[in-house]
């Protein structure tokens, strides 16, 4: 079953007002899933003195996130398809659902709504430090490698299967609770171990803010190749090649 057009896009895709609207809305809902994760993480370090991790904190974690992201889906749906990570704009990419030039401007949007959640969240806690992304003690990177693009393969996998695939039906209702889902689940799964990150722009604004790039690059690589190999795969597998194309550009 051939792969569904990947389309590159035309240039003035850019400064189309649909894509500078679904660029806005992906700022956004960035920016209220970083800040409102973070934000928790950042709060029980200054209830608990920074004290050392618990099982509460990574509970805490996953609760923040799973909510904070089933808003920020629920959101930018009917604008951008809510899709909040540059891992999920790549799998939507390779499985030929979304251009590279409006690809493009919802990356940069993300990035900047990590960004700005954080220089905000830095300044509302009176510089209290945001907390950067690293590997656990006894973690090596090809463990935490494979480990993001695991998560981040169920993470892809579960947005395709109840938002992208057209024939979801009523099961596209309930995307944005089984995306937060998912993503509450895999950071009880990692978060002790990568920090469970699944997400390029989460990692980004902290890590520019604390400006703390140690092993930074795991999670961009992870979270890419997990949202680009479940976005192949589902697409391939899953969906009817009958489905409409995206056009190519000339």
């Amino acid at each position: 079953m051939p792969i569904r057009s990947i389309a590159v896009g035309e240039h003035h895709e850019f400064s189309h007002p649909d894509t500078i609207k679904a660029g806005v809305a992906e700022f956004i809902s960035t920016l209220i899933f970083v800040f409102a994760g973070s934000g928790s993480g950042m709060a029980f370090n200054k209830l608990t003195n920074d004290g050392a991790a618990t099982p509460t904190a990574l509970i805490s974690a996953a609760i923040a996130h799973a909510f904070g992201l089933f808003v920020a889906v629920s959101v930018g749906a009917n604008i951008s398809g809510g899709h909040v990570n540059p891992a999920v704009t790549f799998g939507a990419f390779v499985g030929g659902n979304i251009s590279f030039i409006r690809g493009v401007v919802y990356v940069i949007a993300q990035l900047l709504g990590s960004t700005v959640a954080c220089l905000l969240l830095k300044f509302v806690t009176n510089d209290l430090a945001v907390g950067a992304f690293s590997l656990s003690a006894g973690v090596g990177v090809s463990n935490a490698l494979v480990f993001e693009i695991v998560m981040t393969f169920g993470l892809v996998y579960t947005v395709y299967a109840t938002a992208v695939d057209p024939k979801k039906g009523s099961l596209g209702t309930i995307a944005p609770i089984a995306i937060g889902f998912i993503v509450g689940a895999n950071i009880l799964a990692g978060g002790a171990f990568t920090g469970a990150s699944m997400n390029p722009a989460v990692s980004f604004g902290p890590a520019l803010v604390s400006w703390t790039w140690a092993n930074h690059w795991v999670y961009w690589v992870g979270p890419l190749v997990g949202g680009g190999l479940a976005g192949l795969i589902y697409e391939l597998l899953f969906i009817n090649q009958t489905h409409a194309h995206l056009p190519t550009s000339a």
